[in-house]
């Protein structure tokens, strides 16, 4: 675009600064956050439990069945990130749409996913899950953006690793505490889910939906600096410019994202190792064999 010269009288075009964002209280802030605790229990709940149903209804490629995880990550967050960018409701805004939808397809999968009475449902439910959480959890990452300051953002993110962290503990103990606890069995005939795994999937589903509910209710975001504008640019853009902007903005992260990208693949390397061998019969023995002896004689 041709610039004005000096004299020529053509007014200078200022530059559109955005408005800084205003700081929000520690209450905003952990409202904005708390559906994540809702989120990290339908990750326990499936990390915890899910190969003991695959096993019970008669399963034997665990590690097959639980390429849901990456494959639903891999495919299912860059594209609810580049639709959700995109995305302005007048009520619910721009990542809310997101968490509501994505926490009602997932509470209904914990639902259904203990009374599963064959082993393609079970898989099939994982899918789902796996997926929901997935459309609900990556616009929240966003949403510490969108909303805080560059100076609370550390906070922001602290705030949602809190609800992690709870979320992961409470939900993995649920069905010690059904059983220890309320007496509620953790064994059943084969080919049976036990009752103290059926009720943690339904206390996740219940806390799953509430905690996301909270922050959508809870949560104002920001509406586009030019409404009209958005929608305009939204309306040229189709599926393929999203994959074409996805796959070059692998190449061009930035040093520290790429550093980060190398740590998150070998822990993720370690996490599904972990899931799929402590959670495999076989391997039980092998690994919880040495506490024998360590118990005092």
């Amino acid at each position: 675009m041709a610039q004005p010269t000096k004299g020529s009288g053509a007014p200078a075009i200022a530059p559109v600064i955005a408005p800084p964002k205003p700081r929000l209280s520690f209450w905003q802030v952990w409202n904005m956050s708390f559906g994540f605790l809702g989120i990290q229990f339908g990750f326990a709940l499936q990390n915890a439990n899910v190969s003991r149903i695959f096993e019970t209804l008669g399963g034997t490629e665990i590690a097959l069945y639980w390429l849901a995880a990456p494959v639903t990550g891999l495919l299912v967050q860059p594209i609810i990130g580049y639709m959700s960018d995109r995305t302005w409701h007048p009520t619910l805004g721009r990542r809310r749409p997101f968490f509501l939808i994505g926490a009602i397809m997932a509470s209904l999968a914990l639902l259904i996913m203990p009374n599963a009475s064959v082993l393609w449902m079970a898989v099939g439910m994982l899918w789902i899950l796996d997926t929901s959480i997935n459309i609900s959890m990556e616009p929240f990452r966003a949403l510490v953006g969108d909303l805080l300051p560059s100076s609370q953002r550390t906070m922001g993110f602290a705030t949602q690793t809190f609800f992690i962290g709870v979320g992961a503990v409470v939900a993995s103990l649920l069905p010690y505490i059904f059983t220890n606890w309320f007496g509620i069995a953790n064994t059943a005939p084969e080919g049976m889910i036990p009752d103290s795994v059926k009720w943690s999937f339904y206390v996740g589903g219940v806390v799953f939906f509430s905690a996301v509910l909270w922050t959508v209710l809870r949560t104002k975001e920001y509406p586009p600096e030019d409404l009209e504008e958005f929608e305009a640019e939204n309306r040229s853009k189709g599926f393929l410019d999203g994959v074409k902007e996805t796959v070059m903005g692998i190449f061009s992260m930035p040093k520290t994202m790429l550093q980060l990208a190398v740590v998150q693949f070998f822990l993720l390397v370690c996490a599904f190792l972990h899931v799929d061998l402590h959670y495999q019969r076989p391997y039980q023995p092998c690994i919880w064999h040495y506490r024998s002896y360590l118990r005092p004689l």
